[in-house]
């Protein structure tokens, strides 16, 4: 049996939760494809609809909706989101905004640079507190370009996973899963995306999210 974390709307905010399933052992798609499979089983026995949001789901909006695939400013938001990172000793690394996302995440600066501080976007200054604030923000603002009908797609779902999401104190900082759960509140509280300035936002996010 394994357990992986979940993201879910209810009522008015994103919480998370954990849910056990029959793990399936190997590396290969079709593999993790099962895994994702059983785990979805797992939450839907509690009466919710789950997305995958990876590169790795089979449902094409969830594999859109990965950090991979999303772009924002013509980058991949994995890119932009690493090419902000302000460490102790360097950074933000903007040439990262070029690389493929899988190099600009393992990129040796990230472990070379010393304790993270802090995340710079446009100019602006974004503080490590709360954990999950600026990569939503920027998830946010990516998710906002999308077609209309693929929004209304997203509005149908109440629960999100990743299941090759690692809950330590770095990645939980960006969790897509998190993320698109919190898009998905908005999305169904306003009916559409509105635009928040990054204050307004924070504002937003204290409100909603629990997870």
């Amino acid at each position: 049996m394994a357990q992986r974390l979940f993201f879910y709307t209810t009522g008015e905010l994103v919480k998370k939760d954990l849910a056990s399933f029959d793990w399936t052992s190997g590396l290969d798609v079709s593999q993790i494809q099962k895994n994702i499979a059983a785990f979805h089983e797992a939450i839907k026995k509690d009466g919710k609809k789950p997305l995958e949001i990876s590169t790795k789901g089979t449902v094409p909006l969830g594999v859109k909706l990965s950090a991979f695939n999303l772009k924002l400013d013509g980058f991949a938001l994995e890119c932009l989101y690493q090419a902000s990172k302000v460490y102790e000793n360097g950074g933000p690394y903007t040439d990262l905004l070029e690389k493929k996302p899988k190099n600009a995440k393992s990129d040796p600066r990230h472990v070379s640079s010393g304790d993270l501080t802090g995340f710079r976007y446009q100019g602006i200054d974004w503080p490590l507190l709360p954990p999950s604030l600026f990569y939503d923000y920027i998830y946010y603002r990516a998710v906002q370009q999308l077609p209309e009908n693929e929004l209304r797609e997203l509005a149908e779902y109440d629960a999100f996973t990743d299941i090759e999401f690692n809950n330590n104190s770095m990645s939980a900082r960006s969790a897509q899963a998190r993320a698109a759960a919190l898009v998905c509140l908005v999305l169904r509280k306003f009916g559409t995306l509105p635009e928040f300035e990054p204050e307004k936002f924070k504002v937003l996010h204290e409100t909603l999210v629990r997870g």
